[in-house]
Formats: structure tokens, sequence, C-alpha cells
């Protein structure tokens, strides 16, 4: 039997009137479905409605994905967004109390992009809400051309903490990554150790130290190139064996980011 793992949808409107849909990009769940060979459930973005107890008790593993909305400030104690950032209060209503839960009952988690700024914050952390404002920083949002190959390139290096969970999968001690994203770590959360760091500081890969299971999180984006880039292909398949120890009961081998 295959594994179940959770994807987190977003709330976005589709269509002539506009009408509410919870939805993910194909590419996630094909990294679930074709690379990991598990069966995706989307998790919709439906906040306090949310069932989070019964869905932890019948999934494997979740994966966090990454979106245009941000991190609602008031999750972290941050200023107000400008108006016109995009926010997600549902999805956070989801997300937030699901990885405080997650990590609590060792279920595996991945964060990607947003994931990633949604785990440090609901583990208590900080964020920057544009890093290209800030001094010494490089610019890591969505650079906007209209073809994908320009929009997903490597967009910068990524320095690697030796000895870590992503310097076992990367291979190396320094990795090139995408870069699609405005808002940043800006206090990293109790308890989490960043395990890779971008040319200007910015913190863009954690795991989480305390957890009972696996529990680590990306800035970048490794589901757009996985059929082709060998580093981001085994943050999946890491993931993976860690969901199905943790299926089988072997909590020694689904706590294997430490």
């Amino acid at each position: 039997m295959k594994s179940l793992i959770g994807i987190s949808c977003c709330q976005k409107s589709f269509g002539r009137f506009a009408m509410l849909n919870h939805a993910v990009s194909d590419t996630y769940v094909r990294a679930v479905g074709d690379l990991m060979e598990a069966v995706p459930v989307l998790i919709p973005a439906n906040g306090p409605q949310a069932d989070l107890a019964c869905l932890l008790s019948r999934l494997d593993g979740i994966l966090l994905t990454g979106s245009p909305s941000n991190v609602e400030p008031a999750q972290y104690g941050g200023p107000p967004h400008p108006e016109e950032t995009p926010e997600d209060r549902y999805r956070d209503g989801v997300t937030i109390p699901l990885i405080r839960m997650a990590v609590e009952q060792g279920v595996p988690l991945l964060g990607i992009c947003r994931g990633l700024q949604e785990m440090n914050v609901a583990l208590g952390g900080t964020l920057h809400q544009r890093l290209q404002d800030l001094p010494g920083r490089i610019d890591h949002s969505t650079p906007m051309q209209p073809l994908a190959a320009i929009r997903h390139a490597k967009a910068h290096s990524l320095r690697v903490v030796p000895g870590s969970w992503l310097h076992r999968v990367a291979q190396s001690r320094e990795i090139a990554v995408n870069s699609l994203h405005n808002q940043g770590i800006d206090q990293l959360a109790p308890g989490l150790v960043a395990e890779g760091v971008a040319p200007d500081g910015t913190i863009e890969a954690f795991r989480v130290a305390n957890a009972t299971g696996f529990a680590v999180a990306v800035q970048w984006h490794p589901e757009y190139d996985m059929e082709r880039d060998p580093v981001s292909r085994r943050i999946f398949l890491s993931f993976a064996d860690a969901v199905l120890a943790y299926r089988r009961g072997d909590q020694a081998r689904a706590f294997a980011a430490d």
C-alpha cells in the first residue's frame, strides 16, 4: 500500500465569475505521485473548518508548498503588508497549527518556499517582508519573464552547512538554486538549525533539531527541476525515505534529517 502525502493548497479565484477554489501547482502533485511514488492528498485552505487531528491520523507526511501569497504578518507580530500584497489567511489558519501538531507527533514535514516561511513562523520565528528592500541583500524575487526556463533557472549559489542533512543530500559544500520569493527569514525560530545560507546571509534551508521526526525546509523550488537536477531529486527522495520509515514505525530512520 502506498503512503499518503498531504499537500497544502491555497485559496484562489478562477473562471469568469471568480469562483473560490482550493488549488496547488501540478509540480507538487507530480513530485509526490511520480517521484515519491506516493498518493497526493490535497489539504484545503479552509482555516478553522479544517479537522487537523483527523488529517494527521491518516497522513504519512506533509508537503508545504510555495505560493504567491505571503504569510499574514499578525502571525509573527510584524507590521501590516502594503495593501496590494497577496495574503491567504485561510491557508495560514490550516498550515500554522498543522505544522505545530506534525512536529509534536513526528509526522514527516518538507517545507518549500512559503512552506519554509510558515514553518519558521509556526515555531516562533519572524520574517522580512521584502528582502530586496534591505541593505546588502540581493533581489530574491521572481524574475518577470514569460519563459518558465528563465523564471525557474538557477539564480544564486548557496553555502551548505557541513555535516547537515542538506550536505548529505547535496553531496557538496555549495549548490546553485532558483529564487522566487520576496519574504525571507528574519529571526530563526528556537529549535531550528540553519542548513544553507545565500551569499547575502539569508537562511534558505533549515531543519527542526528538536523534532521527533523528519522536519526540514528549503526556500527555493526543487520541484521545478526535479527531473533533471540530482540535488532537487534527492531532496524529495530523502523525504520519501522518511515518510516510509514513519509509516513503518521506524522512528530512527524517520528522524534521518538530524
